[in-house]
């Protein structure tokens, strides 16, 4: 059974991931990275603690849910102390992304934006639909809850990215993340990523190919967090396995 450790264990994903690695047959809980309090009962053979490389020590694996700059404090204690890890945080600059690659030569780290099924074959269809809709017009919304920090969010860039991979086009290049005044016409490449706040939204991402006559719109909506919980968990799971690099949640699934 593999040891798994917690990073961003007292956000709303971490304090699912506690729940249902609970009875879990191949994982076991062994270590939570917290600086705030629990609003959650926790085992008494689980160690807290605030000190990243206790976190590391005692685990096989590392599941993290928090934000860039957690992210890099964890990548740079990894240095000393190889760990496989599992990242769902988003809002990461290149930087941080460039360290993850670095850190990923001494071991296996998988990252996604997203760690849905549902997301993952999303992806998968918009780089189908954009290469194949070519004359089509590309626009996507994503919509989340109040408290979500970064904008666009990563789930929607990535699709960007996919939708710009099946034209062979650079997303930095041709995306835009809003319109206001006079802006003249939309250029044929232009691929806008926009962003909603509001209420407690999970997650709700569309991609819509629009162009005279018709339109196609592919949507996912997340109504739990523990959709992000389970596809990490069953990466974890996967990515221990692995030898050192760096993996998508395409790479776990197979697609």
């Amino acid at each position: 059974m593999k040891r798994v450790g917690i990073f961003g264990s007292t956000g709303r994903v971490g304090q699912r991931l506690i729940e249902n690695l609970k009875d879990d047959k191949e994982l076991k809980l062994t270590v939570l990275h917290a600086i705030e309090d629990f609003s959650i009962a926790i085992d008494k053979d689980i160690i807290v603690t605030d000190n990243v490389k206790t976190l590391l020590e005692n685990c096989d694996v590392v599941i993290e849910f928090s934000l860039p700059n957690g992210t890099e404090e964890l990548l740079k204690a990894m240095k000393d102390t190889p760990t496989a890890l599992v990242s769902g945080t988003t809002g990461l600059s290149n930087h941080q992304l460039n360290m993850m690659k670095d850190t990923a030569n001494s071991m296996p780290i998988l990252h996604a934006t997203n760690m849905s099924m549902g997301v993952a074959v999303l992806n998968k269809l918009v780089e189908q639909t954009s290469s194949i809709l070519r004359d089509f017009d590309i626009e996507i919304v994503e919509q989340h809850h109040r408290y979500k920090k970064d904008a666009p969010s990563g789930t929607a860039l990535t699709l960007g990215e996919y939708a710009a991979k099946g034209r062979d086009l650079n997303l930095d290049n041709v995306r835009i993340s809003g319109r206001n005044g006079d802006i003249g016409e939309r250029s044929k490449d232009e691929i806008a990523v926009m962003a909603i706040r509001g209420g407690d939204v999970v997650g709700r991402h569309t991609v819509g190919f629009y162009n005279d006559g018709e339109f196609l719109e592919l949507n996912h909506t997340a109504t739990s967090r523990d959709t992000f919980v389970k596809g990490a968990i069953r990466a974890a799971k996967w990515i221990t396995t692995k030898d050192s690099g760096i993996y998508q949640i395409t790479d776990c699934l197979g697609l």
